[in-house]
């Protein structure tokens, strides 16, 4: 049985499944023909699309139901070919996201794809964190920070430490061996601080793509 992407999108508690896919199949298309001349991503195939991209995205409104009401200030780092950001900022309008990227080129698909798929709660920047991190107009910005596929947590977090307010913390998507590579560098890094770091469950993606868990920063 192939994957029914609507059904997982309302599980994780998209408000009009349906549409939602829709405008990802829209994505796709726009991001397979650019992807001819630069390179986004080596994820073409529609159902390996939908979970390791889409489902993969979406998976952190199961574990941080927040997302799906919440008026969330979100950064995401290293935002590549738009996965979370452009995926969550079509499930949850409520959202109002930062895509984050380096390269130029990259950033500007980004930018490009968020105007074809009509969505004003996206904000891109083209820069480097550890950069953004010392100006005053990101300091304590977001709700949220989170990064897929990037580097390890540790980095993450001393690029963007700046980036979140008060109540605001890290959610970075892992797999299980490279939370348990990151978990005690991070212990290491915030000791003294107040600041702490937890693991979700682990998950199983559909259609047996892979093994995944969110790793998070918490308050001491």
């Amino acid at each position: 049985m192939a994957f029914d992407l609507a059904s997982y999108a309302a599980e994780c508690g998209v408000a009009e499944p349906e549409r939602f896919v829709e405008r990802c199949n829209l994505f796709r298309d726009y991001l397979l023909e650019t992807n001819r001349t630069l390179n986004l991503t080596r994820i073409t195939g529609v159902e390996e699309f939908a979970v390791k991209h889409v489902a993969d995205s979406l998976a952190i409104a199961r574990y941080f139901p927040e997302f799906r009401e919440a008026r969330l200030r979100v950064a995401d780092i290293g935002c590549g070919a738009g996965f979370p950001s452009l995926v969550l900022a079509l499930a949850f309008p409520n959202l109002l996201l930062t895509p984050i990227d380096s390269t130029g080129k990259k950033a500007a698909f980004v930018e490009r794809a968020a105007r074809l798929l009509e969505l004003d709660n996206v904000r891109v920047v083209t820069g480097r964190s550890c950069e953004l991190n010392r100006k005053g107009e990101f300091k304590s910005r977001f709700d949220v920070v989170t990064a897929r596929a990037v580097a390890p947590a540790p980095v993450i977090w001393k690029d963007a430490g700046n980036f979140t307010n008060r109540h605001g913390r890290f959610i970075l998507y892992k797999t299980p061996e490279q939370a348990a590579e990151d978990l005690p560098a991070l212990e290491q890094l915030c000791a003294g601080r107040t600041i702490r770091w937890q693991v979700t469950e682990r998950f199983e993606l559909p259609e047996g793509f892979g093994t995944r868990l969110f790793l998070y920063s918490l308050p001491r």
